[in-house]
């Protein structure tokens, strides 16, 4: 892999938020390219970290001296070093009476968030960065089973490091640096165990039950340690459908890991071939599929709401995109060649809902993107390109993305 420059779809999302805001947030996990981003967008901005103490210490004891000494046109990375600045920036921004003038970054949301939605509530347009998307990668000549295992974050493409260097130094830096800012977790085994059982877990219901078993810890901790997964983007909770077609829906979310290059990382796989026969192939395949989605529609605003379906009896729609008035099913299947059993949940939503077949999507680990009975067979590499551009029609314009 050859070092590129990055090309982040958002920046057109992040152009309008500048007109429209006199805050930006730029929130993400850490290293997903946030401060890269906001230096390449805004390339006249004063530039000033939190991680440098100096500066930290200025911002924790003086919030008003640092701010005025900081003011209109900058960027404050790592924000969450000091979610007190929060409470000033409000003032801040009604005083510079300008739209775009300060960038935040921040690398967890535990308490950020909260200080972010009771401070600058209408003041601050909000951009959430995860790894690179297939698209923004530059639709690379990589197989299935490589891109799985190499993970999409900007570092291991722009720098060329190995994968499996980048992860083990990107998981003992986040648990020593975020997760004891965000919680005083004082077992460092139990917790990194508890991170692994829950990547053998992405793409399942989230039983907290089975987990604290498995861990030997409490519910309570399960909950409290997953909070400091999702506030540190390293998952995210896929809701179940609300729409209740037939009074017999699930009601506990998936989860899901952001990237699945940590997921191989955390479970041990040595190379990319061990993914094709993993046990957890078919999980990975759609965590695969599943992230793709949302990297795109957060670079877009987040402008659909995503879900998934499940009854019962088991039956279940990989993931439900609502639209509005339109609901649209996606089916995620690891195997090469489309079979006939692919299709058994999408025939049954079609049935159930009245949701004509077009609406519906199977994505596969397969080349060839075609249409079978009405049903439309997206390749893994081409879902941005024909699920979301269907989605969004003519608002989506084709990216530029970046060559490897």
């Amino acid at each position: 892999m050859t070092a590129f420059p990055i090309n982040r779809r958002c920046e057109e999302e992040l152009e309008r938020l500048r007109n429209e805001f006199p805050i930006l947030a730029i929130m993400g996990p850490r290293q997903s390219g946030k401060t890269t981003l906001a230096k390449k967008a805004f390339p006249g901005y004063t530039y000033v970290s939190l991680e440098d103490p100096d500066r930290r210490e200025f911002a924790r004891d003086d919030p008003r001296g640092f701010l005025g000494r900081y003011s209109q046109d900058v960027i404050i990375d790592e924000v969450q070093r000091v979610p007190l600045l929060m409470s000033y920036l409000q003032s801040h921004a009604d005083a510079l009476g300008k739209m775009g003038s300060v960038v935040i970054t921040g690398s967890h949301n535990f308490q950020l968030m909260e200080r972010i939605g009771q401070s600058l509530a209408g003041r601050v347009g909000i951009i959430t960065l995860l790894p690179l998307s297939w698209e923004e990668i530059g639709n690379p000549a990589m197989p299935l089973h490589e891109y799985i295992f190499t993970g999409s974050y900007p570092g291991i493409f722009d720098r060329g490091i190995r994968p499996r260097v980048f992860y083990l130094n990107y998981i003992s830096t986040y648990v020593e640096k975020d997760v004891y800012q965000l919680r005083e977790i004082t077992n460092r085994d139990k917790f990194m165990r508890f991170i692994r059982i829950m990547a053998g877990r992405t793409g399942q219901e989230l039983n907290t039950l089975a987990i604290s078993d498995d861990c030997g810890i409490s519910h309570t901790t399960v909950k409290q340690w997953l909070s400091v997964l999702e506030a540190s983007y390293l998952v995210i909770l896929l809701k179940p459908c609300h729409k209740n077609y037939n009074k017999r829906l699930t009601k506990r979310p998936k989860v899901y890991f952001t990237d699945t290059g940590l997921i191989c990382s955390l479970l041990g796989i040595g190379n990319a071939d061990e993914i094709d026969s993993h046990y957890l192939k078919g999980a990975l395949f759609e965590t695969m599929a599943v992230t793709e989605i949302l990297k795109v529609n957060l670079n877009l605003g987040s402008p659909l709401n995503l879900y998934y379906w499940r009854d019962n009896h088991r039956r279940e729609i990989d993931m439900i995109i609502d639209a509005g008035a339109d609901q649209y099913a996606i089916e995620m299947k690891a195997g090469g060649t489309v079979q006939q059993r692919y299709l058994n949940g999408l025939r049954y939503w079609t049935s159930l809902t009245g949701a004509p077949p077009e609406d519906t999507f199977l994505v596969y680990g397969g080349t060839e993107t075609l249409t079978r009975n009405g049903f439309n067979l997206v390749s893994w590499n081409r879902i941005d390109e024909t699920i979301i551009r269907k989605l969004f029609g003519s608002t989506v314009k084709r990216f530029g993305g970046n060559g490897v």
